[in-house]
Order: structure tokens, then sequence, then C-alpha cells
């Protein structure tokens, strides 16, 4: 029987932080045939960004199985028996986690037997674009979340001769919800504005005290204005925890003791759920915007501290959401280009139902393909990369070869009671370390 005809499909997600997880997941159920039962396993890889339970239980998205592992031991993993390996492989992970994992599994694998390995971004790709996509390159399908990022990719690899055969259209695995149809407000209130205002935060933009305290003080000043609207902080993590990037300056904290309106909260949970009740979304460069374009709500990127490639809204320059918060304090409403919109892989305009079909029809050929499929063969190699390469394998414990070096941390046992304990204090200390002693080490360097 084709492998692609199989009524059961194994998966494995690889992620480093919530974020990732939610990404990978995701991808995954889209990846796989409606028709098939999925085992979903997932993997953590241990580290700063590891997610913690309640993260987890955010995402909303539940696997058979789930487990905290380092490289070494994820690779072990997946060189046991060749005959019970996975069908598809996702590697949701920083780009140089997912070279180094290409190489280790490449050493595992050889030339048998293996699955589809695929991997690609979470969401808006603005920085590090070459970088990223040549540690990306080795995996049998490089994801790219719309039409724009699929060129742009292609442009990359065949810049550099680099196969670009991978590089597959899709789109961003968490839209969805309810298209927008206007306020949710009372009818006695409806035409004076949205009711309620939510600003997406971000863990590391902007990325300095001043600017994340003007733009607290902006939302709550704007509710002081609007007491008829309900103004929400959309908040990624609780103090303590950590996701995608590294938040030394939660908003939380910013918050505290300031006297703040009756129609101002702050909010965790799920950002679908928090769209559902959205009437105009505010953001720096967020992903969430993205996610509210595609249900057409009201989505401003801020221009307010300038629009630079460092903050990430450069990205939106002709989305036709770019504006200030004077102009939505005096009751502005962005109204999107519906072009740019369309490139941007949101589907805004109902197609996104179909946008995983070519990514799945992929996944078949390369499952049916006769001969199983060849090894893994990043572009990156000792030979093409050999001041470059090494440094990335050996964070992750990793020889020139792929080959776990001596000393790398075991696999063949669970780690005991006093190892646990070891790494949560260590996580913790690490996490006070961010938040707490290097702000204030940077704010005694600016004296």
């Amino acid at each position: 029987m084709p492998a692609s005809a199989k009524k059961s499909l194994r998966v494995a997600v690889l992620a480093d932080s919530d974020t990732r997880w939610k990404w990978g997941a995701l991808t995954a159920q889209r990846l796989t045939p409606a028709a098939a039962e999925v085992r979903l396993d997932g993997y953590l890889l241990r580290g700063r960004a590891t997610p913690t339970a309640r993260q987890l239980k955010e995402v909303g998205v539940q696997a058979d199985s789930l487990r905290e592992v380092t490289g070494v031991e994820f690779l072990r993993a997946m060189s046991e028996d060749p005959d019970d390996r996975y069908d598809v492989l996702v590697l949701a992970l920083v780009g140089g986690g997912v070279q180094a994992m290409l190489h280790g599994l490449r050493a595992a694998w050889g030339s048998g037997k293996r699955p589809v390995v695929v991997t690609g971004y979470v969401g808006v790709v603005y920085e590090k674009l070459t970088d990223g996509l040549l540690l990306r390159h080795g995996a049998d399908l490089v994801l790219a979340n719309s039409r724009h990022d699929a060129d742009r990719f292609r442009a990359v690899y065949e810049g550099v001769g680099a196969d670009a055969s991978s590089v597959t259209e899709v789109a961003l695995p968490f839209l969805g919800g309810e298209p927008y149809t206007g306020g949710h407000e009372p009818s006695a209130t409806r035409g004076r504005g949205p009711c309620t205002v939510v600003f997406a935060a971000q863990p590391s933009v902007p990325d300095n005290r001043r600017d994340r305290t003007y733009l607290l003080n902006r939302l709550v000043e704007h509710a002081r204005k609007h007491p008829e609207r309900e103004v929400l902080l959309k908040l990624r993590s609780k103090p303590g925890e950590h996701t995608t990037h590294i938040e030394e300056l939660p908003y939380q904290k910013l918050a505290q003791g300031q006297d703040l309106p009756a129609n101002f909260r702050l909010v965790y949970g799920h950002m679908g759920e928090v769209l559902d009740r959205t009437d105009l979304l505010v953001t720096v460069s967020s992903t969430a915007a993205l996610e509210a374009l595609h249900r057409r709500i009201p989505t401003a990127v801020l221009t307010d501290l300038g629009v630079r490639e460092v903050l990430g809204n450069h990205h939106f320059t002709g989305s036709g959401c770019l504006a200030s918060w004077d102009q939505l304090d005096a009751g502005h409403r962005p109204v999107p280009d519906e072009e740019w919109v369309a490139r941007q892989g949101v589907a805004a305009d109902g197609t996104y139902g179909t946008a995983f079909d070519s990514a799945r029809e992929r996944i078949a050929r390369l499952l049916d393909r006769p001969g199983g499929l060849p090894p893994l063969a990043p572009y990156y190699t000792p030979e093409t990369a050999p001041g470059y390469l090494p440094g990335i394998l050996a964070r992750h414990h990793l020889g020139p070869d792929g080959v776990p070096l001596p000393g790398a941390p075991a696999a063949d046992k669970a780690p005991g009671p006093v190892r646990q304990i070891v790494r949560r204090a260590a996580r913790g200390a690490y996490r006070h370390g961010v938040q707490r002693v290097a702000p204030v080490i940077r704010r005694m360097g600016e004296l």
C-alpha cells in the first residue's frame, strides 16, 4: 500500500518554545489528510524558552505524547528501530537548531529509511532572511507562509546556488475564527467607534524601557479618553515564563503601581479567543496583526516609534494598516490594502481551506517515492561553511560530522528527581538574571 494511502500516520514535532510548539503542532495537523488517523508526538527542546505547563495549555494543541529532551536525546530517539520511524517530522526551531538537527539526523539515518522533514517560520520574516533560510536548507519542505515569502525564499536559495525545490507555499497554520461583522457593543452605542481595543504585546519589540513605557502610557491614555471602550493589553507570558524571544521588561511590571482606569485590563489566553471580541487590534508588528486581518478585524500597526526594520513594522509598508496613537484616539480605523493582504498569506478571501493542499500533495509524493528518500543534504557543510557550521553544531553537542560529541548529555535514562530540581533551579536563575539583573546592569552602564 502506498505510504500516502495509509489510514494512520505518525508525526513528530520538535519545538524550542511555546510559539514554535503552537506553529509546529498546528502545521502537523494541517499537513496530514483529514481522513487519516494521526499520532502526534511532541518533543520540547530543553533550553531557556522551554514552555511551561500553562503555556502549553494555552496553545490548545493536544499531543499523544509530550516530553522534554536535549538535542542529542532527540537524535537518539530518532535513530531507533528503522522500521518504526515517523512518517513526518516537523522541526519547529530557531534556524541554528534546525541546521544542527538536519546534520544530526543525516548522521543518524544515513541512507536508510527516514521521515519527510518539514520546517519553516512561525510568522513574519522581517530579519535575518538569508541567514535563517540557509540554516533551514536541507529539509524536504521549507514552508513559506505567503506568496510573498515563497518568492523571497526561492530567490535566496537560487542566488547562492542551492536547490530551491523545497520551498512550499502555505499559510500561517493558526489562522481561523469567525469573520468580523461589526461592533460587539450594544446597539445604542454602535457607530461611536470600536468597543473593544486590544493591544498585542511582543516580548522583545520594542526592547527598551522608555519605548515600552510610552506604549503602555498611550494605551492607558486611550482607555481614559474612551471610557465607553474596553481596552485590553494582551500579554504573551507571565513573569518568569519565556517565549520565543526574551522579555526583559514585562508590561505587567511596568504597570505595577499605576492608577489604571476601570476599562483597562491585562489579559492572557489564546489569541483566537481574544480576537473573538476584538473590534480594533493594535500592535507594533505582532503576527497577531495577520490573524486579525484574516478575520477582517480592523488592524493598526503603530508608527509612533517610527517605521523601522528593528521594530519589524516595516514589513507592513503598503498594507494600509500603519497608524499612530493620535490617529486612533481620534477615531481612525485603518483599511487594509487588498492586494497586499492577498500576497501575505492572510487568505481573507476564503481560500484558507486550500492553502495547505500543495504541501499535503508533496508530502504524499515523497512518502511514495520509489526506493525511499535520499539522505538529507543541507547547503551548509564542513566544505561550504568551515568557519560557521562547526560552531552551530557544537552548541548542540554535535561534531562537524553531525555525530554527538564525547560527553554529550546521556539519553539512556530519564533525569532523576535531583537532576530535574537542578534543571528547574538553573532555568529559574537564568530567567531571573534576564528579567531582573540584566536591566539593572544595563541602566548602570548608561549612567
